[in-house]
């Protein structure tokens, strides 16, 4: 299988994405080094490029035509690219209502591309009855554990962009929880083979928005079951009410020493701006809650201001328009000289 997926690999060119230095962001949050890793430079623009790459090599070494998921938005993107590239059919389910940005960068691959009615785990619970009715590679369900591990190329890129060695702290927003699993193992790993002198001592740390908070919102009350809930969270990539990998997800960020922040829905669309203000990045919903949570977390003692941390943004703000809707310019006046000048000194007098 090894030589297969080697043969059959399907690239779009994802991974090595920027790790840059936030020295402003990290001035407001009370932090003494803070980097950002920018998932959004993938080629569908989130990290899903990564686990999609390994799970569809996979599949092509089994012999599947036809890629599928069950998708919040992001992985739908990179299936349908994905399997545009490799020659695959694809067929792509997604909640209905999702954000315009989203299914048009899945439509525009020439797909299929299904909504269905009701929240995400509904979905998920549907691929995996069509999981054993069709001879489908669905990504996160019969290829799961190859689509899993692709999360860990994160944490092998972190540790090669600082010179080979592991931050003190990683912040990741959460969904079904295994990319912050996967990236705590990648680090791992790289010990267990020689590419990191040190053992790395890497504190995980998780953020979920308020309205769909499962890992977190147990993290928080002290418990160890997770409990499902009914979604209702402006960041739609994150709204898995049920997730699959949430009590190692738990285990993970507990046994590191690490926190988990419950981010109100309001703080989300702050968490955007901030980072935009700040270091003139423009992230998704799932960012703004790292950001959000991020801050929470620092505040409240929880990560130590001087710890080096990397920040995981993991799509474009483009995706998630509607979050910061309404958006107006902040004056409009005819192609006067004299009327922008006296458009600016109002707005200085106020």
């Amino acid at each position: 299988v090894v030589d297969d997926l080697e043969r059959g690999r399907v690239d779009l060119g994802a991974g090595m994405t920027p790790l840059r230095p936030a020295p402003r962001l990290a001035a407001v949050l009370g932090l003494r080094r803070l980097w950002l890793k920018l998932d959004a430079a993938n080629p569908t623009h989130s990290f899903k490029d990564r686990v999609v790459s390994v799970a569809l090599s996979a599949a092509r070494a089994f012999g599947f035509e036809v890629a599928a998921c069950a998708s919040t938005g992001n992985l739908a993107n990179a299936v349908a690219a994905h399997a545009a590239v490799a020659g695959m059919g694809s067929v792509v389910l997604v909640p209905e209502g999702l954000e315009s940005g989203k299914i048009a960068a899945t439509a525009v691959y020439g797909g299929r591309l299904i909504a269905v009615r009701g929240s995400y785990d509904d979905v998920n619970r549907l691929c995996i009855e069509l999981a054993s009715e069709r001879d489908w590679a669905f990504v996160n369900v019969n290829l799961r554990p190859y689509y899993a591990e692709g999360s860990r190329t994160l944490a092998f890129e972190i540790a090669e962009q600082l010179g080979w060695r592991a931050p003190d702290a990683v912040v990741a927003p959460m969904a079904s929880g295994s990319m912050l699993t996967k990236v705590a193992k990648g680090f791992r790993d790289l010990h267990r083979v020689g590419l990191l002198a040190d053992e790395p001592r890497v504190t995980m740390y998780g953020a979920q928005a308020a309205g769909c908070a499962p890992i977190a919102g147990a993290f928080v009350e002290g418990r160890d079951e997770i409990t499902p809930v009914r979604p209702s969270t402006v960041a739609r990539s994150l709204a898995i009410g049920n997730p699959a990998d949430g009590y190692y997800a738990l285990r993970e960020v507990r046994a590191g020493g690490g926190a988990m922040a419950v981010v109100p829905e309001d703080e989300v669309a702050e968490g955007i701006r901030l980072l935009a203000r700040t270091e003139g990045l423009f992230t998704e919903t799932a960012g703004g809650v790292t950001v959000a949570g991020l801050r929470a977390l620092v505040r409240d003692g929880a990560l130590a201001p001087e710890r080096e941390t990397v920040a995981l943004l993991t799509g474009t703000g483009l995706k998630t328009l509607e979050a910061l809707a309404p958006a107006r310019p902040t004056g409009v006046v005819a192609p006067s000289i004299d009327r922008v000048e006296a458009l600016l000194s109002e707005e200085v007098g106020r």
